[in-house]
C-alpha cells in the first residue's frame, strides 16, 4: 500500500491505523504485509463499504484534515469500490 509522504511517519508511529481506499478490486488481503519505510504494514481488516458510509471522522482517522481532502486523494483512478483497510505497523524485517 502506498501512503502520501506526510502520512508515512504517522503510520510508522501508530497514529494512523486505518485507510480508506477506492479501488476496482481489493489490492490487499487480511494478513498481508506491505513494505513501508523501514518496516511493513500488516492488514488486520478489509471491509467494503458504500461511499456514503465514509465520514469526516474516518477521514481524520486516516490522517486527512477533512472528508474532501481524503476524497481528492482517494479518487485518483478508475476505482468505484470503497474499502476500509485497518492495519498495524510491523518494524524491521517483519520477522
Amino acid at each position: 500500500m502506498m501512503f502520501a509522504k506526510p502520512l508515512r511517519e504517522r503510520v510508522r508511529s501508530g497514529e494512523i491505523t486505518t485507510s480508506v481506499r477506492i479501488w476496482l478490486t481489493p489490492r490487499v488481503k487480511v494478513g498481508g504485509r506491505y513494505r513501508l519505510l523501514d518496516g511493513f504494514i500488516e492488514v488486520t481488516r478489509l471491509q467494503e463499504v458504500d461511499l456514503d458510509d465514509v465520514t469526516e471522522a474516518m477521514a481524520r482517522e486516516g490522517g486527512f484534515e477533512s472528508l474532501e481532502a481524503l476524497m481528492k486523494t482517494a479518487r485518483h483512478g478508475r476505482g468505484e469500490r470503497v474499502f476500509i483497510v485497518d492495519f498495524v505497523w510491523v518494524s524491521g524485517s517483519g520477522g
